[in-house]
């Protein structure tokens, strides 16, 4: 296991569509079994299985792993901390969708302002 203090330092990830189970786990410095422990417990974690059964992680997935890494080891999370703050993070990255029940459907008009501006500003130039 990893000192806290020290940050582990991030692997430079090769541009490639699929990382096998193994290249994943070299990257990550992790045994295999623990990323297929790590698929049980974050649902958002879901590699593709090929033909032959064998996982196929996309680049989302390995920064989504290293993420994980990174609370579980360096910031010393559980794994319940660390699917917390993976949730709230995706939250936070969200747009905000405008709340129907509050009439808030649609933002205020910004013409009125903008006219209100442009006449301003065609008074200083006159």
């Amino acid at each position: 296991m990893t000192d806290p203090a020290v940050p582990t330092e991030t692997p430079e990830i090769p541009d490639k569509l699929y990382f096998r189970i193994g290249e994943v786990a070299g990257l990550l410095a992790v045994e295999p079994y623990v990323l297929r422990y790590w698929e049980t417990e974050f649902p958002s974690l879901a590699p593709k299985k090929s033909g032959t059964g064998h996982r196929l992680y996309r680049r989302k997935d390995v920064e989504l792993l290293l993420k994980i890494k990174h609370l579980l080891y360096d910031k010393r999370y559980t794994i319940e901390g660390a699917r917390q703050s993976l949730h709230d993070d995706s939250k936070a990255s969200k747009p905000k969708v405008p709340d129907r029940k509050q009439g808030h459907l649609f933002t205020p008009d910004p013409l009125p302002g903008i006219r209100s501006e442009l006449a301003s500003i065609l008074k200083i130039l006159k």
